[in-house]
């Protein structure tokens, strides 16, 4: 575990229409953002309900559902996981490289 993360939802904010049923339940995509600095109220980003393709591309609006804030880590952050939309395309080599950056 490379950090805990608190999240506070304001539940009323919840689209109904976005959450459907899976196999053990009814569930709501969402994603959750870690921006590198502090907002005015000390969160360290949003969480908002999950958006397709087709809603980025139009610029639909974010229904934004609360703030998160990191409140321990271990100094190390987790590889991303594989993106599905990828089709059994092998996963890119997140290794880090040698190229004489000083950091």
């Amino acid at each position: 575990m490379a950090s805990i993360i608190k999240a506070s939802l304001n539940l009323d904010a919840i689209p109904k229409d976005k959450i459907y049923v899976g196999k053990k339940g009814k569930y709501l995509p969402i994603t959750i953002t870690i921006n590198d600095e502090l907002d005015q109220f000390g969160n360290q980003g949003p969480v908002v309900v999950e958006q397709t393709k087709e809603e980025r591309d139009a610029k639909a609006p974010k229904t934004y559902l609360g703030n998160v804030k990191v409140v321990w880590s271990n100094g190390t952050n987790v590889e991303p996981a594989p993106r599905p939309d990828t089709q059994g395309a092998p996963a890119p080599n997140l290794q880090a490289q040698d190229d004489d950056l000083p950091f």
